[in-house]
């Protein structure tokens, strides 16, 4: 895409985050969309498994948000943000302790930011996907047992595609949902009204 500039690097390290992402800008929008799954049962969960789950769900979120949103305000911008959290942020998961913890930090967080960072023009919503067929939607939900269960609460009888959830973003980040901020878009086929 013109215009987009890419930028690799760890997440965790806030220092390099910094000073990466705070070079970039200007910026009008901002998707977090960077997660990890680490599936433990709650009796086996690991402090790495919760350290890391957190540095990248969520204090990444904040710290990346933070930088491009100060930005914004600096140069008077409105803008937009998105953070992709998950159905898991609003049902409990048989394994995901932690990723759901994560991503229900992620929701209440973006609100603070929708009530904070409105005054400023700036609107924060995230979007929450049921299983995605990413690398990561794949390698956690390969098998067959353990999928149909899963498909099985969603109405609409599959997965999420790259798509689904794109689309969803792009509304959100457009002018088409102007008066929309501290909001949670669900794209999971009904699983959580099943």
């Amino acid at each position: 895409c013109p215009g987009i500039e890419p930028l690799c690097l760890d997440l965790a390290d806030w220092d390099a985050t910094e000073a990466a992402v705070g070079a970039a800008g200007p910026f009008e929008l901002l998707v977090n969309n960077a997660a990890v799954a680490m599936l433990q049962p709650f009796l086996q969960v690991t402090r790495e498994a919760v350290e890391r789950s957190f540095d990248v769900n969520f204090r990444a979120v904040l710290h990346v948000s933070q930088i491009v949103a100060r930005q914004m305000i600096a140069q008077g911008l409105p803008g937009a943000i998105v953070n992709v959290s998950s159905q898991a942020s609003q049902r409990a998961l048989r394994d995901h302790a932690v990723y759901c913890s994560t991503k229900s930090a992620l929701d209440m967080l973006s609100k603070v930011m929708a009530m904070e960072l409105g005054p400023h023009k700036i609107r924060v919503n995230t979007v929450n996907p049921t299983v995605v067929m990413t690398d990561m939607g794949r390698i956690n939900w390969s098998d067959p047992q353990k999928s149909a269960a899963m498909i099985n609460r969603i109405p609409l009888g599959k997965f999420a595609e790259v798509d689904d959830v794109v689309n969803s973003i792009l509304f959100l980040l457009s002018d088409k949902s102007a008066m929309t901020t501290g909001s949670s878009l669900m794209v999971d086929g009904g699983f959580l009204v099943s």
